[in-house]
């Protein structure tokens, strides 16, 4: 059999080395290592979602005007306790979840025809949950699913406060998908709320 640099001196050789020992190698380094998460492209949202003047003004002003009537001044739900021993890979799965339950458990409950634009604002967040339906955790689920219990939790001790308390920090809502979710996430995810 001939030598590498026998073959890979003339044309023929050249192109049956790169064919035999390189093309492999190229084919492999793009494919994921096994057993490295897959998911991380699956939680990803192109910032385009979050540019959209409409949805934006949309979910902002519905914010705004609903947290006027937000009663307690002393409790959050969406904040960066949500984040407590939550790893950054998993911030956006924890996102996804969060979204999730404020469409469900509170947007397409009875306060959908109490508000302008709830409705506009819970078909654009339950668009951004489907389109990262293939997004999963990693590692141990065990903070995520304490930290959206505690969340719950909270939001049934204020009663109906609760569901005016997630409508009024949608805007918040909205500034965490994004910072989670996108690829260049902004900086200031965490404004506060008086």
């Amino acid at each position: 059999m001939a030598s590498l640099h026998t073959l890979a001196s003339s044309f023929p050789g050249w192109v049956f080395f790169c064919c035999c020992c390189c093309l492999p190698l190229l084919l492999t380094s793009s494919l994921p290592l096994k057993g490295a998460p897959s998911a991380h492209h699956a939680c990803r949202l192109r910032k385009i979602h979050f540019q959209q003047p409409y949805i934006r003004n949309r979910t902002y002003t519905l914010a705004k005007t609903v947290h006027a009537s937000d009663k307690d001044t002393d409790n959050r739900l969406i904040g960066q306790q949500l984040f407590v021993n939550i790893r950054e890979n998993n911030r956006c799965y924890m996102m996804k979840r969060v979204v999730e339950l404020v469409v469900k458990d509170v947007l397409l409950t009875e306060v959908k025809s109490q508000y302008p634009s709830v409705e506009e604002v819970a078909q654009f967040l339950a668009s951004l949950t489907s389109e990262l339906s293939s997004c999963q955790f990693s590692g141990k689920r065990d903070h995520i699913e304490k930290n959206l219990e505690q969340m719950k939790n909270k939001m049934e001790q204020l009663g109906e406060n609760g569901k005016t308390k997630a409508i009024g920090e949608l805007d918040l809502l909205f500034d965490y998908m994004e910072n989670a979710c996108t690829d260049a996430p902004k900086k200031g995810g965490n404004k506060k709320k008086n």
